[in-house]
């Protein structure tokens, strides 16, 4: 098998790429949502800047056959890195996965990464026997998390809306809860940015521990730009603290055009300003927002830890429907 990088600026080789890991993510998985070409290629072409991207593809028989990519956090958390493998459906059985597998994890050591972490979309009666958490398993990595999708029907009723947004301000008088599409004003970007370094520390996470992510203003706006560039909008409400900073937020992220799937993506009260149901707030003018601007949208989606009960209650008083578990690995070295 011939392991090569991929060259981002490339429309062949990434394209090669995308259709491989397309093919296997929705294998087993049909009609469930995936990220388009536009938005993939984007990603790779205009990415975060407090990250660094491998990328490899394999070939056998002149055949591409097999894809991996890492994510590896450059600012913080530099012991960690995320991993994904996918094999075409047609190209499977044959090794291809296990030896790009041990090529790249390889690679990640070298570089000084000693905690690989990867997951995987299953069925709720699979996650015990499906052929990718075996095949994660006799590579050396062990079960680390189970995380619940779940899925939102659009439109909710507006009446349900104004039922949660009354009361959820019952208990959070003072605070005021604003939403943006795109621009973020000045004011709200350093507490906002806090806000979301502390996501990955106070979330569930298992068997990972992860630090504070580092995240600046102008790495937030350069992620921001690069997400319009890929056709996504990207909804943002706020709940402003009497002092003026940023104490809770929710991000929706609306597709471009010719998908109906809007992604949940982080919901995130501060430790200091918890016991206000400002979560529940956030999310039902977020999402009043969006669905209002965007009636094409048919669901959201979204991921919780299974042990985070303060979410998953949000998410089931909002209705979201459990559809599949997202299974995470880490292997350590």
């Amino acid at each position: 098998m011939d392991i090569t990088e991929v060259d981002p600026s490339s429309d062949l080789a990434l394209r090669a790429a995308y259709d491989i890991e397309r093919r296997a993510a929705l294998q087993g998985r049909d009609g469930l949502p995936h990220w388009s070409w536009q938005e993939m290629s984007t990603v790779f072409r205009k990415p975060d800047p407090g990250e660094d991207v491998v990328q490899l593809l394999a070939h056998a028989g002149g055949q591409a056959v097999a894809y991996a990519v890492a994510f590896l956090p450059v600012l913080d958390n530099l012991s960690k890195c995320w991993v994904s493998v996918s094999v075409d459906p047609d190209a499977q059985h044959r090794g291809h996965g296990r030896e790009l597998l041990e090529h790249i994890s390889s690679d990640l050591v070298s570089r000084g990464r000693t905690e690989l972490l990867g997951e995987s979309k299953l069925a709720f009666d699979e996650v015990q026997t499906h052929r990718n958490r075996r095949f994660a398993e006799a590579a050396g990595f062990t079960l680390s998390n189970v995380e619940i999708v779940r899925h939102l029907s659009l439109p909710v009723d507006g009446a349900r809306l104004d039922a949660w947004s009354a009361e959820a301000a019952e208990r959070h008088a003072g605070y005021r809860i604003e939403t943006f599409l795109g621009a973020i004003p000045d004011e709200y970007l350093p507490s906002l940015c806090v806000l979301h370094g502390l996501l990955g520390v106070d979330a569930p996470t298992g068997e990972a521990d992860w630090e504070e992510e580092v995240i600046t203003p102008e790495r937030f706006l350069e992620n921001q730009a690069s997400l319009a560039a890929a056709g996504r909008r990207i909804w943002e409400t706020l709940a402003i603290a009497p002092d003026g900073t940023v104490a809770a937020q929710s991000t929706l992220s609306v597709p471009p055009d010719g998908r109906t799937d809007v992604s949940q993506w982080g919901t995130f009260v501060h430790r200091e300003h918890r016991g206000k149901r400002l979560g529940l707030a956030v999310k039902a003018a977020n999402l009043r927002a969006a669905q209002e601007a965007h009636p094409a949208m048919r669901r959201v989606v979204t991921q919780n830890a299974e042990t985070n009960d303060w979410m998953v209650a949000i998410n089931e008083q909002m209705g979201f429907e459990p559809v599949e578990a997202s299974v995470e690995f880490i292997k350590r070295f």
